[in-house]
């Protein structure tokens, strides 16, 4: 088993909240991760029909049958919503910090009338596919950038040796038949794959919500529905720009990455030898890159303020982390060999901003170099940037 570093935030939201909630996308370890948290703890999956049946015709008695004096793990949780008021009763009354652990795929806390129900009674924790870090401290060698990319980050690969086309291909599938038909009602099930696809190939571009739809042959508003859909379900997530006018006309538009960068490649049917030189490689590595910080800031138990910056002329910050007042600059570069053209986005930025604030590139390299006014940073040694 590989050791999530989410782990200890979890413990911490135990000692205080009644309801743990952990949320994040199929196969990211959220079972595994509550049942080492939680040994003496109860375990119900929703997913088996017999119990998701019984929760839905007694909530009452389903909870008492199945928790033990510990507490209970209610897996998949999003598919029997009807259980909450019954928590939320059993909750009020014993005041019992770490009982419930809800598991879901789905952010069930979009869900209006369950966030408000669960308000100042759950601990929310997001586990993400693993990290760079995650695999280093697991004394996992990394591979090359382009094998790393291929792969993507879901545990079962490293963990069970599962083939990564193998992986997705099952994830895909279980994902579009039960997730999607449950959380979007969608009647075409394939023009919903269609559209996961075409997202992938706009990985790294300015959301064009029109333009998705045309393509696809749908509504804007069924375009805007399905991606809800995909960032409930933790596929992919918008990157929202910096809004601070520095005198500038900016952009406004949102920027679409995904999760994990295994699933854009097997969505585009991009093999590893590919990689070098496919086009889409760039995006790629920025998505894979970006999604590896919003993984350090969950795993910590943070909110991820992170965002991009664009203007109108073309000048663009690939990645802005927020801490209090400090806006820290980060470009993204998957070329493997450091040049000056790395900085000159960031170089525009700071006389235009008067920004003092180290800054740093991220690239596909091997090495890590300290400059007297940037750090060059390898993809293998992203936590750096934290530290």
């Amino acid at each position: 088993m590989i050791k999530r570093q989410l782990e200890a935030d979890i413990i911490k939201g135990a000692q205080y909240f009644s309801v743990i909630a952990i949320l994040g996308p199929r196969q990211s370890g959220k079972t595994t991760t509550a049942q080492s948290v939680f040994k003496n703890h109860a375990y119900v999956s929703l997913e088996d029909l017999y119990l998701r049946t019984a929760a839905k015709k007694d909530p009452r008695t389903f909870l008492l049958a199945n928790a033990t004096k510990s507490g209970i793990i209610i897996d998949e949780f999003q598919h029997v919503p009807e259980l909450l008021s019954y928590i939320q009763t059993i909750v009020d009354a014993q005041q019992k910090p770490g009982y419930f652990i809800l598991t879901g795929s789905q952010n069930f806390l979009m869900n209006e009338k369950i966030s408000q129900s669960l308000a100042g009674r759950v601990s929310i924790h997001i586990l993400l596919p693993l990290s760079t870090n995650e695999l280093k401290k697991s004394n996992i060698a990394l591979p090359d950038i382009e094998q790393m990319l291929y792969n993507g980050c879901y545990p079962a690969l490293y963990a069970k040796n599962i083939p990564a086309d193998l992986l997705y291909k099952n994830y895909l599938q279980t994902y579009i038949e039960r997730d999607v038909r449950q959380l979007a009602q969608v009647g075409d099930l394939t023009t919903f794959q269609t559209f996961i696809s075409l997202c992938a190939a706009r990985v790294g571009q300015l959301l064009n919500i029109s333009s998705l739809g045309n393509e696809c042959g749908v509504s804007d508003s069924t375009v805007k529905r399905w991606i809800s859909v995909l960032e409930a379900s933790y596929v992919l997530f918008l990157l929202r720009p910096y809004h601070n006018n520095f005198g500038k006309r900016l952009v406004k538009s949102p920027k679409m990455y995904f999760y994990d960068s295994g699933l854009i490649c097997y969505l585009l049917r991009i093999k590893k030898e590919q990689l070098a030189i496919h086009p889409t490689r760039g995006n790629i590595f920025e998505s894979f890159v970006i999604s590896d910080m919003l993984k350090w800031y969950h795993n910590h138990g943070q909110l991820p303020l992170v965002y991009f910056w664009r203007d109108k002329a073309g000048h663009e910050i690939d990645c802005l982390l927020q801490d209090g007042n400090r806006l820290v600059p980060i470009e993204i570069k998957s070329s493997r060999t450091p040049n000056n053209r790395f900085f000159e986005n960031i170089e525009y930025w700071q006389k235009l901003t008067n920004n003092k604030e180290k800054n740093f590139v991220v690239y596909a390299g091997d090495t890590t170099q300290a400059l007297s006014h940037s750090d060059i940073i390898s993809w293998q040694n992203m936590q750096k940037i934290f530290e």
